[in-house]
Order: C-alpha cells, then structure tokens, then sequence
C-alpha cells in the first residue's frame, strides 16, 4: 500500500497546522498531489487502466477547486502551496 498512515501524517504535518489537521486546504491539496502523483506513475505502465484514468481526472478537478478556493479566500498561501508542491497554475 503506498498511503500508509504514517505518510498521511507526515503530509499534513509538513503542510498543514499539525499531523492530525486534515481539513486544511493545503494540507488536502498536498494528499491529492501525492496521489495524483502515484496514479500518474500507474497509468505510464497501464495504459489501458481507464477506471483509473477517469479518477485521476475527478481527483485532479478536485484538487483545481481546493485551489480556486484558496486563491479566492488568500493569495499568498495559495502562492506558497503552488511553488511549495510545484503545480502548474
């Protein structure tokens, strides 16, 4: 299993206000990052995944939303978490 609760912890640790904070914005658009991350590698060796590929899709507009949101409500930490995490705008 590649999420194990360990590095749940450790990512909102290291984004969030603490390890048990899993309800802040950049704490959620950093675990979305990871998994898109790992379903990104998965889908380079299975092409023709599709039902993975569909929710890679869904988890990515997921992660575009906390991040509309958080460009709406604050600027900088909306700055912060892009160049931190390394998205795209």
């Amino acid at each position: 299993m590649y999420l194990t609760k360990e590095v749940k912890e450790n990512i909102f640790e290291k984004h969030g206000k603490g390890k048990t904070d899993t309800g802040s914005a950049e704490g959620q658009i950093a675990l979305f990052t990871h998994r898109i991350n790992h379903l990104t590698e998965h889908l380079k060796n299975n092409r023709k995944d599709f039902n993975t590929e569909r929710s890679l899709v869904k988890m990515v507009g997921k992660r575009r939303s906390l991040l509309d949101y958080l460009k709406k409500k604050d600027i900088t930490r909306y700055r912060a978490i892009i160049k931190e995490l390394g998205i795209r705008k």
